[in-house]
């Protein structure tokens, strides 16, 4: 999944080491805010290990595409979502169209309309 939006809240890294392995590890969380709708949504995201947040270079007021997978997990009789950020790109410009926005391209001006569209002139024998 993807996402476009201005980065609003960069929360504190938290870091530990794994109880299972001993390796050290590193997690870091943002809030974004989608700029592209009518009606702005806010997602908070997290990326997990040090290189990759070092990569994605995010600082507050950031305008990101943000690429994620969704996890839900339970934890005493609770579930929760993890919404982990597997790429960050700056460039908002390339690509991607904005969200609310369809990836339908019109026919060019003066081609004819497809078959199943065209009118015609039989009469319609729908009840509405």
């Amino acid at each position: 999944m993807e996402i476009t939006g201005r980065i609003i809240a960069v929360l504190e890294a938290r870091s530990g080491t794994s109880k299972a392995s001993g390796n050290p590890w590193k997690i870091q969380e943002f809030v974004l805010e989608t700029i592209h709708e009518q009606y702005p949504k806010k997602m908070m995201f997290s990326i997990f290990g040090e290189d990759k947040i070092r990569q994605a270079a995010i600082n507050l007021g950031d305008e990101v595409v943000v690429s994620f997978d969704i996890n839900a997990r339970e934890y005493n009789g609770r579930w929760y979502n993890d919404i982990r950020a597997w790429r960050v790109s700056h460039d908002v410009s390339g690509g991607a169209a904005p969200v609310g926005q369809d990836y339908v391209q019109a026919p060019p001006t003066g081609a004819p309309a497809p078959d199943d569209f065209a009118p015609s002139s039989e009469k319609d024998d729908l009840p509405f």
